[in-house]
């Protein structure tokens, strides 16, 4: 691991920018990014700092393009089922953010919602995520900026005090954290391919209806 770390500092130059760079890779993101920065040897803030800019900064594209891409997607045989999946999976994200209940407005309930699910280090949490699951509850950008600068600052904190506790054990940390990467991205893709496309549940209603239509 430090021969890898090594090599990849030296590609690109700088711990800190590499640090950066890596905050911006879906799954990874902030958690990874923060441990890598702490095996390159960044202290604790310059490896907070870093990676926090980089993993927050990600929000902005995602919030703006991930619908008019899911969109441009769908327009391409090869790849219109699995932006239809893609969607549908992170509608239902959506909605299960939508049934927390509280004292708060519906608007402060889908916040509340993003902001735990970014501020949870976990994989298959962060910013890349959490933004997917704000676009589809219909929050404006000036309404994620909170839950995200928020939920990513706690995670980011969280992350580093751990790496800051087990600093002589984070390489073996990081195996684990790419491990556990590989896991999640096979759970997810399986999960995609098993999601139904509500299109196509309405195709198979219909088609349903017009085969009851003919018998009669």
């Amino acid at each position: 691991m430090d021969g890898f770390i090594e090599s990849v500092n030296n590609l690109i130059g700088s711990p800190a920018l590499t640090a950066m760079l890596v905050s911006l890779v879906p799954l990874i993101e902030l958690k990874g990014a923060i441990l890598f920065a702490r095996a390159s040897g960044l202290g604790f803030f310059a490896a907070l700092g870093t990676s926090y800019l980089g993993s927050t900064f990600v929000a902005i594209p995602i919030f703006f393009l991930l619908v008019p891409v899911l969109n441009l997607l769908k327009k391409i045989k090869w790849f219109n089922r699995f932006a239809c999946k893609v969607e549908e999976y992170f509608k239902k994200k959506a909605e299960s953010v939508k049934k927390r209940e509280g004292k708060l407005s519906e608007t402060g309930i889908k916040m509340l919602g993003v902001f735990i699910f970014i501020a949870i280090p976990l994989p298959m949490t962060g910013v890349w995520t959490g933004t997917a699951i704000a676009v589809f509850l219909g929050l404006k950008f000036k309404e994620i900026l909170l839950p995200v600068l928020g939920g990513n600052l706690i995670a980011g904190l969280i992350i580093s005090v751990l790496a800051e506790l087990f600093l002589p054990y984070v390489d073996i940390i990081l195996y684990v954290l790419f491990a556990l990467v590989v896991v999640m991205l096979v759970v997810f893709i399986v999960k995609v391919a098993l999601t139904k496309p509500k299109a196509e549940n309405a195709q198979g209603g219909d088609a349903q209806d017009d085969g009851e239509n003919k018998e009669e």
